[in-house]
């Protein structure tokens, strides 16, 4: 036959589940807000550091009215006040003796369809200091030569 259960069962049986705490089987949710935290840190670390990771060489270059921006990344040959004292230039990031400028020129643009440098003089250099690398670009096989200015300062 069947038993019937009466009320006074239930209600303690339930009261009884009711009391317990439940169980946490595993962490499901990862905590992301520490690890926002901290890439954001890094971030503005990393923002305020890369300005002054760059390296170059102070050069002032001349004014002209008519410079126009460059369009294409090209081959940049730098000429330093420096130069004077150390006959050294700098070709992109490296600084090159100008004896071994034209080597250096052969094979950077041997690859390159578009035989052109761009060259960068401080404003304080003579113009027999920049021919005499003009001509030395010359001999490295450079077709087109253009000179890099900057933009007058509105006064």
């Amino acid at each position: 036959m069947p038993t019937v259960r009466t009320g006074g069962d239930q209600s303690r049986s339930g009261a009884r589940r009711r009391g317990r705490r439940p169980v946490a089987t595993s962490l499901s949710e990862i905590n992301v807000v520490p690890l926002v935290d901290v890439m954001l840190v890094m971030l503005v670390i990393f923002m305020v550091t890369a300005p002054m990771m760059q390296r170059g060489l102070p050069v002032n270059l001349p004014e002209s009215r008519r410079a126009e921006p460059l369009a294409a990344e090209q081959l940049f040959v730098t000429v330093p006040l420096t130069y004077r004292s150390e006959g050294v230039v700098q070709v992109g990031d490296d600084s090159v003796p100008v004896e071994a400028l034209a080597e250096r020129l052969r094979a950077d643009l041997a690859d390159r369809t578009e035989k052109s440098v761009f060259l960068r003089g401080d404003g304080a250099i003579t113009y027999a200091e920049l021919v005499q690398v003009v001509d030395v670009i010359k001999e490295g096989g450079v077709q087109e030569l253009g000179l890099v200015l900057s933009e007058p300062t509105r006064r």
